[in-house]
């Protein structure tokens, strides 16, 4: 068996081709749509995140702000520039980018966050709101992408056995809840669980999420299953993601990528939360 390969370039395009023309319509209409994050320190990876989304909101014709303080900033200082955000009614969707600082307290940066502009959905207001499948929220935008890789690939969700392993609050956790609001039965596992290749062997549906190059090889899958590969980790041979790609494809019946996979519809997703904090106003 040969992997389907659910490539998320084609889809990404196209989603940025509505996206245009829906911003093109808002700023003939009086508005611009703008994306601002607050990056604190001179992290590497950081910054050039933070360039990453400059150019996809370039792509799209959305403006983008960055608010960017010293390694010494203050939480006081950091806590004003974010309210500065929060209250600036031109500024319609807020990133605060880790890593931060270590004499910053990220959890009280989230907090203090306005929901309506948190469009990566990190504030507890919209997991709560996702996991009770009660809107408006925000999804984060790397599960968001997965789903709609899935979707636009025509899986059938209803029934299936879906195992996510990794349990981060931006990709684990909105992962299996996407699945169980479509009728998936849904397993979290991480790094301590036992017999973790077993448990996986028993998915219909496998998603990763734990940041480790190759860790699943195809001995893991269930002949035919769907496997959803988040991993991005740079290595010494280029961009790896948490499959072996070519030992997991042998076997799955569906795969995404690394690179091309899930990373292209993840920073349309992004653009996507932004443009609906714009029209639909969340609060």
């Amino acid at each position: 068996m040969t992997a389907q390969l659910l490539s998320g370039r084609a889809l990404a395009k196209t989603m940025k081709e509505a996206l245009a023309v829906q911003v093109a319509a808002l700023r003939a209409g009086g508005v611009a749509p703008t994306l601002a994050v607050l990056r604190l320190g001179d992290d590497k990876a950081a910054a050039g995140y933070a360039r990453a989304i400059e150019k996809n909101c370039a792509s799209v014709g959305v403006d983008f702000r960055a608010e960017v303080m010293d390694v010494d900033v203050t939480q006081a200082a950091a806590a004003a520039a974010l309210q500065k955000l929060n209250d600036d009614a031109n500024v319609h969707g807020i990133m605060i980018l880790e890593p931060a600082p270590s004499q910053i307290n990220m959890d009280s940066l989230v907090m203090q966050l306005k929901p309506e502009k948190d469009i990566d959905g990190v504030h507890p207001v919209n997991a709560g709101r996702l996991a009770a499948q009660r809107a408006p929220y925000f999804v984060p935008a790397t599960p968001a992408g997965g789903i709609r890789l899935l979707e636009e690939a025509g899986v059938e969700f209803k029934g299936k056995n879906a195992v996510v392993v990794g349990r981060s609050d931006i990709v684990g956790k909105p992962m299996a809840m996407l699945l169980l609001h479509r009728h998936c039965t849904v397993t979290i596992a991480h790094s301590r669980t036992v017999d973790l290749p077993s448990l996986c062997r028993r998915a219909d549906i496998l998603c990763v999420a734990v940041g480790r190059p190759e860790m699943v090889t195809g001995e893991w899958i269930k002949p035919g299953a769907i496997v959803v590969d988040f991993g991005t980790t740079y290595t010494a041979d280029g961009l790896k993601g948490d499959c072996e790609q070519e030992s997991v494809a042998a076997v799955a019946g569906m795969l995404t990528p690394v690179p091309g996979g899930t990373g292209p519809v993840t920073n349309v997703m992004l653009m996507s939360n932004l443009l609906e904090a714009v029209t639909k106003g969340k609060n």
